[in-house]
């Protein structure tokens, strides 16, 4: 079993940049898709990034395509999520999720129903 640490999140000036890293311990997760989600209150958890086992294939949310790059170092056993020009509607608690089911397509990967498959999350603050 991996476990996922988030760490990165704070309070950011709309147009402000943050990176947000999940990194895996227990268990490398090289072999493993990994995602991003992310969650306001009172609303569900939505897809924010996904890449694949090979950092070979991403894929975002529409409302975060040209602002956020996902990437992975496995010698660190990290993702990293950088973001920029960011915005009051990105504030959020953001999640990485592995094993993310994900390869080469570009399909919205669905969130993983094991709970052991989340981190405790980071939260985001964008203020205007």
């Amino acid at each position: 079993q991996v476990q996922l640490v988030e760490s990165g999140g704070g309070l950011v000036q709309a147009g402000g940049s943050l990176r947000l890293s999940c990194t895996a311990s227990g268990r490398t997760f090289s072999t493993f898709a990994v995602g991003w989600f992310r969650q306001s209150p009172g609303k569900e958890r939505l897809f924010v990034a996904a890449i694949n086992w090979s950092g070979s294939h991403t894929n975002y949310a529409d409302s975060v395509k040209g602002r956020f790059t996902i990437s992975r170092d496995d010698a660190k056993n990290t993702v990293y999520l950088q973001m920029n020009n960011m915005r009051p509607e990105d504030t959020a608690v953001y999640y990485c999720a592995a094993p993310l089911s994900f390869g080469m397509s570009d399909d919205v990967p669905l969130p993983p129903s094991d709970p052991a498959s989340w981190g405790q999350g980071t939260q985001v603050t964008v203020s205007s």
